[in-house]
């Protein structure tokens, strides 16, 4: 197996785990502070296992500036996972994962926006072809934005999480000569102290097999999902990340209909191959599309989280 064919079934993998997230999510039946807390404590424990295993504890590569950097990255990360899982109750699992695979969208205006990053016209033309498709995914309704409700509500959520994912890829772009799964295990260790007070631990003693739910959240899909991403970004060029993002949203689809009976309406369903082909369209024009040079090819673990980021939609 070439490394290109390894790289493409790890991601491909990474990506079907990343579209079960929704299903474990609501079968954990705890509400969605929670659902993040044990997500960042078992996820710790699966990073900061794997990190001590390979030994890059001792050489991290950390700077306070580096540093400051991944902790708000982290703060973010984590403000938009709470966001995305409230989202899921107000919406639907397909709804709320279709609406917040906006997120290249948001780093292109924001990098403009906050870093003066060049924004071509072609960008700004496929940006406003995504959300004409959001508008039509999303569902709402004239009546639905004079009512409010729990709905509208929901996808307003799921863009916030996008928003916040967005601010946080454009952060940790900026740290440089650090391991992808150093700042991930910082992003899930800032969670922590950031979470415990706005959770309701009392509310978890009748969890019973929701612990399992929670703590693969955790183990699956920070720990595994992670590792195997980061493994994937340094064997793959950039335009199959960002054909492959999209596995995560299709399983996520396909799972909501699978278990919940939910999917989408046609009307919403023209909506998806907008999102689809705008959001490939940003991405590769945004990143060039090649694979890292050979005297690069060592580093390129530690350098995947700057330049394969933004082209993949991780939850």
């Amino acid at each position: 197996m070439t490394p290109e064919h390894k790289g493409t079934a790890q991601l491909t993998t990474a990506m079907m785990l990343s579209g079960t997230l929704g299903v474990f999510v609501v079968e954990s039946g705890a509400p969605p502070f929670d659902v993040v807390l044990f997500r960042v404590l078992f996820g710790a424990l699966a990073l900061g296992g794997y990190v001590v295993a390979r030994g890059w504890l001792r050489d991290h590569g950390f700077t306070r500036r580096t540093l400051s950097l991944a902790v708000l990255g982290g703060v973010l990360i984590v403000l938009n996972w709470v966001l995305l899982f409230e989202s899921y109750a107000n919406t639907s699992i397909s709804v709320a994962t279709v609406v917040y695979h906006t997120q290249p969208f948001y780093v292109v205006l924001l990098g403009a926006l906050l870093f003066r990053e060049r924004l071509t016209a072609a960008k700004v033309g496929w940006t406003a072809v995504a959300f004409a498709g959001l508008v039509l995914v999303s569902g709402v309704t004239p009546a639905d934005l004079g009512g409010g409700g729990a709905y509208l509500t929901g996808v307003g959520q799921a863009l916030l999480a996008a928003l916040l994912y967005g601010l946080s890829t454009l952060v940790t772009k900026r740290i440089t000569g650090v391991r992808p799964h150093l700042i991930a295990l910082v992003q899930v260790l800032v969670g922590i102290p950031l979470l415990l007070p706005f959770a309701d631990l009392g509310a978890m003693r009748g969890t019973g097999a929701g612990w399992g739910w929670l703590a693969g959240l955790g183990l699956l899909h920070t720990g595994v999902m992670y590792v195997l991403m980061y493994a994937a970004y340094a064997k793959l060029p950039t335009s199959k990340i960002a054909v492959l993002a999209f596995v995560y949203p299709a399983v996520a689809m396909v799972t909501d209909w699978a278990v919940y009976g939910h999917h989408i309406g046609p009307v919403q369903a023209l909506g998806v191959p907008l999102i689809v082909t705008a959001s490939l369209k940003v991405t590769l024009a945004r990143t060039p599309a090649a694979a890292p040079a050979p005297r690069t090819a060592g580093h390129a673990a530690r350098d995947a989280s700057r330049t394969a980021t933004p082209a993949a939609c991780e939850a």
